[in-house]
């Protein structure tokens, strides 16, 4: 597969087959991944991968407490308060597409909070990643573990494999710091659901809109 259908073919799949991966796919996809740039070469991300029995005990600690409402203090808001256009606009838009989707109305706020939730089952899909950072770290590394995380992304893609990013899992600091025994210097990012996308499925009919070139790029001197 070229970088480019890889590019192209990339979606945040929001349900997955029950089907595992091999460990071995995993492995090479993150070894291969590893060579994804970073400042100063700090490559300051650190993996913690789920699957079996571990993921399903983390995956019974969560729903516990969403459904006796317990909630933690995130690591970070995903997103700035307050958040202005188009950016606002943008993440309205894509939100009520996925809704409208799966039939889930703009007044039924417990189906929206019911699929909220099902990123905590990480979509079903067998294999979790955790991405964390030393406390230390700033801005420049966050900007690292993306582009890390990109680089699985696409690979995945290229065994044949589907992805999820979710950021949500900022909403669990002490749940993950018990379940992946972390270090108070260390802190969670972010979540990754890795799997094979389920076909059938319509809600990952979704592929989410993008700008026009002359929207987003500016030309100097070309």
């Amino acid at each position: 597969m070229k970088v480019s259908e890889a590019i192209k073919s990339r979606i945040t799949v929001r349900q997955f087959l029950d089907k595992p991966v091999p460990e071995q796919t995993v492995r090479e996809i993150l070894e291969i991944s590893k060579r994804a740039p970073s400042g100063g070469n700090l490559q300051p991300w650190n993996v913690h991968v789920v699957a079996g029995e571990p993921l399903q005990a983390l995956i019974k600690d969560i729903e516990g407490k969403l459904k006796s409402g317990v909630t933690e203090d995130p690591e970070y808001n995903v997103y700035p308060p307050d958040l202005i256009d188009p950016y606002k606009t943008r993440r309205r838009i894509v939100g009520q597409q996925l809704y409208d989707l799966i039939g889930v109305p703009r007044s039924d706020t417990p189906g929206k909070l019911k699929q909220l939730a099902r990123n905590f089952r990480f979509f079903d899909a067998p294999v979790g990643m955790f991405f964390v950072l030393h406390r230390q770290m700033e801005i420049g590394q966050y900007a690292d573990v993306g582009m890390f995380m990109e680089n699985i992304m696409l690979l995945a893609r290229e065994y044949g494999l589907d992805t999820c990013p979710q950021e949500a899992w900022a909403r669990w600091p002490q749940t993950l710091k018990e379940h992946l025994s972390l270090s108070d210097d260390e802190m969670l990012f972010c979540g990754l659901a890795l799997g094979y996308k389920d076909e059938t499925a319509v809600i990952n009919e979704l592929v989410s809109e993008r700008e026009t070139f002359e929207n987003f790029v500016t030309l100097h001197g070309l």
